[in-house]
């Protein structure tokens, strides 16, 4: 076997420690235009990747690097790339570290995935999507994937984990008045979601048909913006971030356990814990990709933070000596209702051409294409302008419902709201 050609190689080398990852993915991939098949394929593709470490400077300090070898390489092909590997090894220099050591105390999965099932179960599904003259579904692709990952170390730790990974990529159109518009999604499973694909399908259709008749965006200085979308997961991954080792390590999160992560909070707690699994998540695995166990904990509870979680190597930095790399993650709800959330006047955005929210300095930025503009209980469709604002300020006033929805790997409130960001509109009021 491959795996075992390298482990031989790897006792003859000068490395401190190594890593190895054999995946294999074995899947279907279908592509249709209007519901009809345009051609399908099957997949196999083995991929080993390797990770090495260097003892540096009397092992003060140690470098990694990282690299696949190809599952046909010959002995020669193999010596050169591992040759290649631990020399870029060399060239990094980090404060020494171990690697995983504690024997994974959890059961492998090893039941394998109907990729066929799933894949019929994503076409059935979208071909349920109620359509009309207006909206319809303009072509998609579907991929679904059983994934079989074999992990093992120099330490002697090692697990196998089969899982799987799916996802859609669908164009939907939508028509008003002799104009045409379309809008692209990205959707990502462990298998499939029927009514949840579904409805985000319809939802695209319907922000498509409403962008056509939608006003410009006016000019509203600061408002209460809420997000009702996948965007929202930015803002949820804008705590997740600041609790990792990594950020706190190199100073760039100056969040402390035992300590309220908004200073002067008026409005909901977050809480956020990680979850050693999520059904119908597409990374749904009990153990990192370091080989550490990944178990239920909370990161934040009720506003104050309790746990960091990332790597082995910025783990052991803070002196963390069970944490993991995180995968999937819930976010609690909030006091009021979906409907509660949503009060007075507010701008609900759906569709950003772009959103980000930076992790280290908190601001936000996101150009709207489709909006909803609730004002003095009448509701307008807007388009163009921008939010923007920063979180070290809008997360004092945060609300969120107390209704949760699921994307992939993150459970997030289904309505967040944030107060006072500054809306550049692109019309007088």
């Amino acid at each position: 076997m491959m795996l075992d050609t390298i482990q031989k190689k790897l006792a003859a080398l000068d490395c401190a420690a190594w890593e190895l990852t054999e995946t294999v993915k074995r899947g279907w991939e279908f592509y249709f235009i209007r519901h009809k098949l345009d051609q399908n394929r099957a997949v196999e593709v083995k991929t080993i990747g390797v990770k090495l470490y260097k003892s540096l400077e009397d092992g003060k300090l140690i470098g990694s690097a990282s690299g696949e070898i190809p599952p046909t390489a010959s002995d020669a092909e193999i010596d050169e790339r591992l040759a290649s590997i631990l020399y870029q090894a060399t060239l990094v220099k980090n404060p020494a570290y171990s690697i995983t050591d504690k024997p994974v105390d959890v059961p492998e999965k090893t039941e394998g995935v109907d990729v066929e099932k799933i894949a019929e179960d994503f076409v059935r599904a979208i071909r349920s999507v109620e359509e009309s003259e207006e909206t319809d579904v303009n072509s998609y692709e579907i991929f679904v994937s059983e994934l079989k990952r074999h992990t093992l170390n120099s330490n002697g730790v090692e697990y196998t984990c089969t899982y799987p990974s799916s996802a859609v990529e669908l164009v939907a159109n939508a028509r008003r008045d002799g104009h045409e518009i379309e809008t692209y999604r990205l959707f990502t499973f462990g298998t499939c979601d029927a009514e949840k694909l579904k409805s985000d399908v319809a939802c695209a259709m319907r922000y498509g048909r409403d962008r056509l008749a939608a006003e410009p965006t006016p000019k509203l200085g600061t408002a209460a913006v809420v997000f009702s979308t996948d965007d929202a997961v930015n803002i949820y991954d804008y705590f997740l971030d600041r609790m990792s080792a990594g950020m706190k390590y190199q100073k760039m999160s100056d969040w402390e356990l035992g300590k309220s992560v908004v200073a002067d909070a008026k409005g909901d707690q977050i809480t956020v814990e990680v979850l050693s699994t999520l059904q119908n998540s597409s990374k749904d695995f009990p153990v990192d990709e370091e080989g550490m166990v990944i178990r239920d904990r909370f990161l934040i509870r009720d506003g104050v933070a309790e746990n960091y979680h990332g790597s082995r190597q910025f783990s052991e930095y803070l002196g963390i000596k069970d944490s993991s790399i995180v995968r999937n993650v819930r976010f609690a709800g909030g006091k009021g209702s979906a409907a509660e959330v949503r009060h007075g006047d507010y701008l609900e955005v759906v569709e950003f051409s772009s959103f980000e929210v930076d992790s280290m300095s908190g601001d936000i930025a996101g150009e709207i294409r489709v909006g909803y503009w609730h004002h003095g209980g009448e509701t307008t469709v807007v388009t163009g302008g921008s939010v923007s604002g920063n979180m070290l300020e809008a997360a004092k006033n945060m609300t969120f419902s107390r209704e949760t929805v699921q994307y992939d790997t993150h459970v997030i409130p289904a309505v967040t709201r944030l107060e006072g960001l500054r809306v550049t509109g692109v019309a007088e009021i």
